[in-house]
């Protein structure tokens, strides 16, 4: 990670013949991917960031890094007019990069925080960006100026705080015909099953506390948008999605079209024998061993990652200056692109067996082996997909310990 700060003696902005400084010993720039940035000091020294006098997250950069690539990606193939509407901006270092490091016609980042603005206004300037405008508006309401046909972005990325369900609405809307809308949760607990009733209320859906936890969220997320996007008479299409410890991202093409496909349903789980399906249906009894099922729903049960756009994803990785681990984290996405919905971990497998699992390389060679398909999962270190059944794997574990 690229964080090689220096000091600034004096920042001073001037914009309709005001003039906003910015003292030494509050600010500081620093250098992500090839951006400079200007950002609050405390950002980078205190454990957690303060949100004043604006927020920046210096963690999330892996996060940027992948907004980049995808972006990268998508541009590369896009034919359309290359305009990027960025909704929660911040101090705008998402939107700063694409200006940076891509090649777009038109940005507009946007945040009701005014110092944020003036702090990208300098960056900007930091980094020669002309074609960058900066709109301080409710993000629905800066996304509803973009919302008209001729008007709208080719790429809206939408990043708050908590749940971006209140956005999905506005976010379609000001995404083109064949454009990429990206947001991005940090309301985990609810998401993970904490508080279902909170989940059902903002996401339509209901979680499952399990292992594979974070996957049910993001099939939460992408179902709350297709419900949305299907009030719309839009389509969308997942294209990628990433799952970290403070976050969910999803990006999905957005296509002017109805969806007539059945890609909403739940997931089935059983919690005593560690059983799993996808269901166009509810269902009470577990299939292998007749207890009562789990259920979450409805959520998304189709694809999450788009092959294709994935492999784009990968040849852009040697063009751009990002963290390393980015192209590993690829690797097994594209993997598990065609793979089974929900994933198996060695410990939940092991706590069946009672006894320790192989090593995962182990695991899913002798899967491969015995006909089934299986791989690693960008979800989970120690996570693997794969069509067997949870009886088939403990049996193929047992016979190579």
């Amino acid at each position: 990670m690229c964080l090689k700060a220096q000091v600034l003696n004096r920042y001073t902005i001037r914009k309709n013949e005001k003039q906003l400084e910015f003292p030494d010993e509050t600010f500081q720039e620093i250098v992500e991917g090839k951006t400079k940035l200007l950002v609050p000091k405390k950002s980078i020294t205190d454990k957690v960031p303060p949100k004043k006098p604006a927020f920046f997250n210096p963690k999330a950069k892996v996060n940027r890094d992948f907004s980049i690539i995808a972006y990268a990606a998508f541009l590369k193939n896009f034919q359309g007019p290359k305009i990027f509407l960025e909704g929660l901006s911040g101090i705008g270092a998402r939107g700063l990069r694409v200006g940076k490091e891509l090649e777009v016609e038109k940005i507009v980042i946007n945040d009701l925080n005014p110092s944020a603005l003036k702090m990208a206004e300098y960056s900007a300037n930091l980094n020669n960006l002309k074609n960058i405008e900066f709109s301080e508006k409710e993000v629905c309401r800066f996304l509803s100026r973009y919302s008209k046909k001729g008007n709208r972005g080719s790429i809206v990325d939408i990043d708050p705080f908590g749940s971006p369900a209140a956005f999905f609405d506005c976010g379609i809307r000001a995404t083109m015909h064949g454009g990429i809308l990206s947001t991005a949760a940090t309301d985990l607990q609810v998401l993970n099953g904490l508080f279902q009733s909170a989940c059902k209320r903002k996401y339509g859906g209901i979680p499952v506390r399990t292992e594979y936890g974070n996957e049910i969220a993001i099939r939460l997320i992408l179902g709350c948008l297709r419900v949305v996007a299907g009030r719309l008479g839009v389509e969308i299409i997942p294209l990628f999605v990433e799952s970290e410890m403070h976050y969910y991202r999803t990006y999905v093409k957005v296509l002017n079209r109805p969806d007539q496909k059945e890609n909403l349903g739940y997931i089935l789980h059983c919690k005593k024998c560690g059983h799993r399906k996808i269901s166009l249906d509810q269902q009470k009894e577990c299939d292998l061993c007749n207890q009562e099922i789990s259920i979450a729903g409805p959520l998304w049960i189709g694809k999450i990652f788009d092959r294709e756009f994935i492999q784009n994803m990968v040849l852009e990785v040697p063009n751009l200056e990002i963290d390393k681990n980015c192209e590993k984290t690829l690797g097994k996405c594209l993997g598990e692109s065609d793979m089974p919905v929900t994933y198996f971990t060695l410990d939940e497998v092991a706590s069946k067996m009672k006894s320790s699992p192989p090593k995962l390389e182990n695991a899913i060679l002798n899967l491969q082996k015995n006909n089934f398909q299986a791989s690693s999962t960008s979800f989970s270190p120690t996570g693997f997909r794969t069509n067997a059944s949870i009886n088939e794997i403990i049996k193929i574990f047992q016979s190579i310990q």
